[in-house]
């Protein structure tokens, strides 16, 4: 098996996703005795949350490409980051090193591709719904995507960071995240993609009005084939 080096710490709620399925994943192709070489490093959280202006952005990406080096340099033969939102660096950070960058985005627009998906709506932190580097990205892979509604993303984001990276999971917010969605789907699309790791803890993909594209899901099954060496 190949190691696989995770950035994580952003939220560590997401980083427990990542940790427990790409470790379940192996052992569900290669035995319960069987466990991930993963080689990670959980940043402070502190030091990257709503991230918002270019200042706190480079910041960001400074920490991030320092994170990437030190996995390469102890053994990680691709590089994963636990986050949808912090792949707004992603480029920056795979120019740093020499060794693949498993993309968050690019996985999810090649699975939609795979399965005719034209039309679509995002669903993720503000940044993710409302800005060109995650939309733009996905329309690369011929994906059209809806319009977002400003004040839906607000409310989405008060979920993600106050309520689901703390660890918090409320009826309340499983039943107001079930309304958007069935809003959503009452636009002119074939499915939803779930652009946070973290609202699969509220929002069930297997059971909704329309397929939903969980980019965690996605993103830790391509990071599963690399590691069994089923990925070029």
């Amino acid at each position: 098996m190949r190691k696989i080096g995770l950035i994580g710490g952003i939220s560590w709620a997401s980083t427990e996703l990542y940790y427990r399925h790409l470790n379940k994943g192996v052992q569900k192709r290669l035995g319960t005795a069987c466990s991930a070489p993963i080689l990670m490093e959980s940043l402070n959280y502190c030091d990257l949350s709503r991230l918002s202006s270019p200042e706190q952005w480079a910041h960001a990406k400074e920490v991030m490409v320092e994170t990437a080096k030190r996995l390469e340099g102890g053994g990680a033969t691709a590089l994963m980051i636990a986050a949808n939102s912090m792949h707004k660096v992603a480029d920056e950070v795979s120019a740093a090193i020499s060794i693949p960058l498993i993309h968050i985005v690019d996985e999810t627009g090649k699975a939609m591709k795979a399965d005719r998906v034209k039309a679509a709506a995002v669903i993720g932190t503000h940044n993710v719904m409302t800005e060109s580097w995650f939309r733009q990205r996905l329309v690369r892979h011929g994906l059209m995507l809806a319009p977002y509604d400003a004040s839906r993303a607000t409310a989405i984001d008060r979920i993600i960071y106050d309520e689901l990276m703390q660890g918090k999971v409320s009826e309340a917010s499983r039943r107001e995240m079930r309304t958007f969605i069935t809003d959503i789907a009452k636009q002119d699309i074939q499915a939803i993609i779930l652009a946070s790791t973290e609202l699969v803890m509220l929002v069930d993909p297997d059971a909704n009005i329309l397929p939903i594209y969980d980019t965690t899901r996605i993103h830790v099954a391509a990071g599963i084939d690399w590691i069994l060496g089923d990925a070029p």
